[in-house]
């Protein structure tokens, strides 16, 4: 599989979690990963340099040959992506990636099928990914979130990232951001869900439902699993209102885990926007939610402009 007078070769990505590494070949001309190379691997964010550096190695030497000399890794932070180095400290996952020359570690591991890595933030791939064939498409500035364990956010401009400057949060990211007094991610996130959830009287401690079965317990009646959701999701509307104002964001696109209960997370987010003085932007799911990290590290590798 080269590239052809009918178009380049493919592009190889990877998609790194705390649970799982994904790496792919994508076809930018047809705006899709080829389904027929995705390799999936289980990944422990817990585990030591070594083990995670072999475990995306060989996801990565899975794919079939004949494709582009030049990856995009999607990558979650704390990240240097530039210098491909891990900054992971106090943050509870890939901690024995801190200081850890992440490029060299998997470029000595492809044995010569890398030319290159450009590494982006996982949350940024997936934002890049929706803007070229999502629901972000069409939108010169976009706000794009990823809900799951904690928020992912990128904030868009023309299909890239901000990350510095007035119009964007600290970094560029929305998880820095505080709410109610507290830091966001301590309510709108898997654990503050789960923790409201327990101090309205729903069950904790060994006990306690993770988000999917409060999500079930909400839509059948369950009063304390709905005011749980409402309030974390109210919560990171309000706490979003102002730089998405600032932005001046045409849309705002949601993906992650927990999208998927968007009955419940789409009136809130959009209440406590609102409520905030928020702009009136629709609020939308993400038209390609698993595909669009790969596609947005396919994108990066492939001449978008570096992250600042």
């Amino acid at each position: 599989m080269t590239g052809t007078a009918a178009g380049p070769a493919p592009v190889p990505v990877l998609d790194i979690g705390g649970t799982h590494v994904t790496a792919a070949l994508v076809d930018l001309a047809e705006g899709r990963a080829l389904p027929y190379t995705v390799v999936r691997r289980p990944l422990s964010a817990r585990a030591g340099a070594d083990d995670i550096l072999d475990t995306i190695a060989e996801a990565a030497l899975g794919l079939p040959d004949g494709h582009g000399p030049q990856w995009g890794v999607a990558m979650p932070g704390p990240f240097d992506y530039a210098s491909g180095i891990g900054r992971f400290t106090g943050v509870g996952k890939f901690e024995s990636l801190a200081d850890v020359d992440v490029g060299a570690g998997l470029r000595e591991r492809l044995a010569g099928r890398s030319a290159r890595l450009r590494f982006l933030n996982d949350a940024d791939a997936f934002a890049v990914g929706e803007y070229g064939g999502g629901a972000a498409a069409g939108h010169d500035r976009a706000v794009c979130l990823t809900l799951g364990t904690g928020v992912g956010s990128s904030f868009l401009s023309f299909g890239r990232p901000v990350h510095a400057g007035p119009l964007v949060p600290p970094g560029g990211h929305v998880h820095r951001l505080t709410v109610h007094g507290r830091p966001l991610e301590d309510t709108a996130s898997r654990r503050g869900i789960r923790a409201r959830y327990a101090a309205l009287g729903g069950p904790s401690g060994e006990q306690a439902p993770d988000v999917r079965e409060i999500a079930a317990r909400a839509r059948a009646g369950d009063t304390a699993a709905a005011q749980a959701f409402r309030y974390a999701f109210d919560a990171l509307g309000r706490a979003l209102a102002p730089w998405t104002s600032r932005f001046g964001a045409t849309a705002m696109v949601v993906g992650g885990s927990m999208a998927r209960s968007w009955d419940l997370v789409h009136p809130a987010l959009t209440t406590g926007l609102t409520s905030a003085g928020g702009p009136d932007v629709p609020v939308v799911p993400a038209r390609r939610p698993e595909e669009a990290p790969l596609l947005g590290a396919a994108r990066w590798a492939q001449g978008a402009p570096d992250a600042p």
